[in-house]
């Protein structure tokens, strides 16, 4: 364990990638190593009160791992072993700082693939993906974290160890406590470990990209494919604002062909009927459409779509929202967006997980601005209330973190709330895990 109070060490923590800026700097970060180390910090913290903010990789969005005075930041990103993976069982064991990345392809190496796919593969966490109950691109068919966590190993405020959930796939002896800490962003115990589950690769992949006029027709025509009863294992959407970006990251001219894209993707068996039948489905929907089962090109439709994020960020500053709605009403809630950024004369890009209804808009501003205040946050918040009356949620998994709380009331009503503080009560009772985030 280290423990490091220079300025460049709590500059590097104080905060996430959600463009939330703390007034003031940590006190301190420790730099776990092993399970011990999270023990004893947490006795520690727990003797005198002192709240704790875990932290993995850092690329959390909605200032879930933001940290200032008076808070110490627990650092796990450097327990990142993967235990162990048992192919016979579909099974992996591993500490909470393996990237997300690395256990998907530690998993191919058998056959296998780790389902739960973030944008931000390639630098998250599992620790932080448990912590949020993150999605990503194949949560369309295979579900979000939650549905890959079998067990956790835990350490609680007071630096007691806990294991939850089991390793078989079925089991229900007792409350799920482990369902229970996933989503719960580090406010109810530490992850130390996770038993996950994993799933045999696909024998086939086909992908599909197809154009439109306007983001709007592009979100009717996701809408249609799950009205239409097919299920692929990807189905997103990309706007025109994002697409400019992207070309001008990237060289490319995705935006020449429309001013919004649908990548889609099917696998399994008959994955090319299936995503032929999706091609018929857009067509009414789309300029243009092509399939391929060219896994070369397929990779290259879906980095244009990871590329996303990052093309944004290299344009200004960025605020990531992350509301979903029911899929029925994708379209409604994409026309809704572009009627706010109308309005506020603020820029907002929106990526969505067509899938399962879970929309990023992204307010981008100017380096420097700020997005928590003025027209950038009027922009938000409106972004929020349009989830809420489209009988959707401020959050599909990106967390509540500091940014959201505000606007959860709204959504959860008080005796849901009131229940939630007293399990938070349960689980900490000197409330030292990462205080005024989540709920």
């Amino acid at each position: 364990m280290r423990l490091l109070e220079d300025r460049a060490a709590r500059e590097a923590v104080a905060t996430d990638r959600s463009g939330h800026r703390p007034d003031t700097l940590p006190d301190a970060v420790v730099r776990a190593r092993n399970v011990d180390d999270v023990v004893e910090t947490l006795r520690w913290a727990s003797a005198h009160r002192t709240p704790v903010v875990t932290r993995g990789a850092g690329s959390g969005l909605a200032a879930g791992s933001s940290a200032h005075a008076g808070q110490v930041v627990l650092d796990v990103s450097g327990m990142d072993r993967i235990v162990e993976i048992r192919p016979d069982d579909q099974v992996a064991v591993v500490e909470p700082g393996v990237l997300t990345a690395d256990l998907d392809a530690a998993a191919g190496e058998h056959g296998l693939f780790y389902a739960p796919d973030p944008a931000s593969a390639a630098i998250s966490s599992i620790g932080g993906n448990i912590a949020t109950n993150a999605g990503g691109l194949r949560c369309a068919k295979y579900g979000v974290t939650r549905d890959a966590v079998l067990g956790l190993d835990l350490v609680l405020a007071d630096g007691r160890r806990v294991a939850t959930g089991r390793q078989t796939v079925k089991g229900v002896a007792g409350y799920d406590l482990t369902s229970l800490v996933v989503g719960s962003e580090g406010t109810l115990a530490v992850v130390v470990g996770a038993t996950l589950r994993l799933r045999p690769k696909p024998l086939e992949t086909a992908t599909l990209a197809a154009h439109f006029d306007d983001v709007v027709a592009a979100a009717a025509a996701a809408a249609a494919i799950t009205s239409a009863r097919l299920q692929p294992s990807v189905l997103e959407l990309v706007d025109a604002v994002t697409l400019e970006a992207v070309d001008a990251a990237r060289g490319s001219s995705l935006r020449s062909l429309g001013a919004a894209a649908l990548v889609v993707q099917c696998d399994g068996r008959g994955a090319l009927a299936e995503i032929e039948a999706v091609g018929q489905v857009v067509a009414p929907f789309a300029t243009t459409w092509r399939a391929t089962t060219d896994p070369v090109e397929a990779e290259e439709l879906l980095a244009a779509r990871r590329a996303g994020l990052p093309a944004l960020e290299a344009t200004g500053d960025v605020f990531i929202e992350d509301v979903a709605v029911p899929r029925s009403k994708l379209a409604e809630a994409v026309a809704g967006i572009q009627a706010i950024s109308a309005r506020t004369g603020v820029r907002i890009a929106t990526i969505a997980h067509a899938g399962d209804g879970n929309l990023h808009p992204i307010v981008v501003v100017e380096r420097g601005a700020t997005v928590t205040e003025g027209p950038p946050w009027e922009a938000a918040c409106a972004v929020f209330d349009l989830a809420l009356r489209l009988g959707g949620t401020l959050t599909g998994e990106h967390g509540v973190g500091l940014l959201k709380r505000t606007w959860l009331r709204a959504e959860l009503g008080e005796d849901s709330l009131d229940l939630q503080h007293r399990i938070k009560a349960v689980f900490d009772p000197l409330g030292i895990l990462n205080p005024g985030k989540g709920i």
